[in-house]
């Protein structure tokens, strides 16, 4: 029997407030109104007193409707159906294809127990060698990308979806605008990869409540998808603006704010969806990549401050390019001694001669002289970023590796790079 209410306490902001018995957090609810029926979900208990956010937003919602308690959290349809298709964030049909509604499953499920985890060992490769050679992605990982606004992290994004080595790419739009989403779909469509992707957008002109549900229904589906054997790479952007409806709400709310007006759980927030990530032993994995923008470029803003400290690292874009110094991947060194014996070596000295080149753009710019070391360098650095670091090149690792060898070959005699004779011997091209 469904728990009916039919007086609703207070209406505030894009919550309510009811005084009912015997609900649970995240339970949700049914909102009859004039105009029809909303959904809601629970998300404060203190007491007898139930605060609902709902979905479609507070417009038409009266203190005399009736809430109806469903006794279950959101659901959504689970199959292999959801591929190819795009939703929106409560799971309805944005494509004009059938409502699905069979197979239901839970969200916001507890991330996997820690014992039943693989440790990360699996290479995803993504045909990026900024992200392939120099900071590889391991199957399991949770990685942001640290962006600033303007910068193409949904076109970095989008090229991670058309080219990793993976089953099932789930991407989770939240505040997205229509150019931006009309970008993923007909890029998707044109590369042929949306026939395994599935799509859950949120745009920036619906509630912000909407947008909080994007990446618990992304992870609900990736799970399913995982434990029935499938690679799944969720992709989502933008988490900014996911933790901006996180603070709308938690003011509305009345909650006192943390850092910059901010819920004081954001980390927990945060830290729930981003530990979704898991390769579950005798079946699948999750991997996750999300966009997030830093205003002002404020690595110490809370957003991807308290990221940091979730996540295993972090790619970092900037000026149209995954910046060398400011990546990491922290689990890169599970798979980098697995691809090919150079790797190793020749990304750590590709790095350094990189510095070293940006170290000489600084002389130049100050007006020293150039030695012929500096001259080596320019050329370094001018072939790295045109060969490696453009966002548009799509190569295997292998080719890349090949490829660094041969612009190292280009420059400098191998003597002056410093690696070891036995790998010259091996890889160094022969003229």
């Amino acid at each position: 029997m469904y728990k009916v209410y039919t007086q609703i306490l207070e209406v505030r902001g894009e919550t309510i407030t009811v005084e009912a018995e015997g609900i649970g957090y995240r339970e949700i609810a049914q909102i009859e109104t004039s105009f029809g029926v909303s959904l809601a979900e629970v998300i404060k208990l203190e007491g007898k007193k139930v605060t609902l956010q709902i979905f479609a937003g507070s417009k038409g919602v009266s203190t005399k409707d009736k809430v109806r308690f469903l006794g279950h959290p959101l659901r959504i349809a689970f199959s292999q159906n959801l591929l190819g298709r795009i939703f929106d964030g409560k799971g309805n049909p944005l494509d004009k294809g059938p409502k699905l509604e069979d197979h239901l499953i839970d969200i916001n499920t507890p991330p996997v127990n820690p014992v039943k985890r693989i440790i990360p060992k699996r290479m995803l490769r993504t045909g990026i060698p900024m992200i392939d050679l120099f900071n590889s992605l391991v199957i399991s990982q949770k990685l942001p990308i640290f962006s600033l606004a303007g910068e193409p992290y949904n076109e970095l994004l989008a090229r991670i979806a058309i080219q990793a080595k993976v089953n099932i790419i789930i991407l989770g739009g939240m505040g997205l605008k229509y150019d931006d989403y009309l970008f993923f779909k007909e890029k998707l469509e044109k590369e042929g990869t949306l026939s395994r992707s599935v799509f859950f957008v949120h745009t920036a002109s619906e509630p912000p409540v909407e947008c909080l549900l994007v990446p618990d229904i992304s992870l609900a589906v990736a799970e399913n998808f995982a434990l029935e054997g499938k690679d799944v790479l969720v992709l989502l952007t933008d988490m900014t603006n996911f933790c901006d409806a996180l603070k709308e709400i938690s003011i509305t709310m009345e909650q006192v704010p943390s850092n910059r007006g901010y819920p004081g759980d954001l980390y927990t927030q945060l830290a729930r969806r981003y530990e979704k990530a898991v390769d579950f032993e005798g079946a699948g994995s999750i991997t996750i990549l999300s966009a997030t923008t830093m205003p002002g470029d404020d690595i110490t803003h809370p957003i991807p401050d308290n990221t940091g400290y979730i996540t295993e690292g972090q790619l970092y874009l900037k000026g149209g390019v995954i910046e060398p110094f400011g990546s990491l991947s922290r689990l890169k060194q599970h798979v980098n001694d697995k691809t090919r014996k150079d790797h190793r070596t020749l990304m750590d000295t590709m790095i350094q001669l990189f510095a070293q080149y940006r170290q000489t753009l600084e002389k130049q710019a100050m007006g020293f002289q150039m030695t012929s070391w500096d001259k080596k360098l320019l050329k370094y650095g001018k072939l790295f970023e045109e060969k490696l670091m453009r966002l548009d090149v799509d190569i295997s690792l292998e080719e890349a590796l090949d490829l660094g060898w041969q612009i190292l070959a280009d420059c400098f005699l191998p003597q002056e790079t410093g690696i070891r004779t036995s790998l010259i011997e091996e890889f160094w091209p022969k003229r």
